[in-house]
């Protein structure tokens, strides 16, 4: 599964869709406020693999990440507590 990164996503396609993490920027924190994954496809760790890669761009270049999609505040961070730290409210 790859990843890849273009404008404001971070997609991947999986037999044949797009399961995608929309985010906005503001200076440097990256306002994380979408993830989908279509039904069929969800229980994978798709939408996980997405904010691992999100977070982790955001860790590599400095920069604080706003929680606004509930997956990411609700679900993600409670399971992955080592990005917690680059958590802007």
């Amino acid at each position: 599964m790859e990843i890849q990164h273009e404008d404001d996503k971070f997609f991947v396609i999986v037999d044949g869709e797009r399961c995608e993490l929309i985010y906005n920027m503001y200076e440097n924190k990256m306002d994380i406020y979408h993830i989908f994954t279509p039904p069929n496809l969800r229980g994978r760790g798709i939408a996980e693999k997405l904010a691992v890669a999100a977070f982790n761009h955001a860790k590599q270049n400095n920069m604080k990440v706003i929680p606004s999609c509930p997956y990411i505040s609700e679900t993600f961070l409670k399971k992955h507590r080592e990005f917690n730290d680059m958590v802007k409210a």
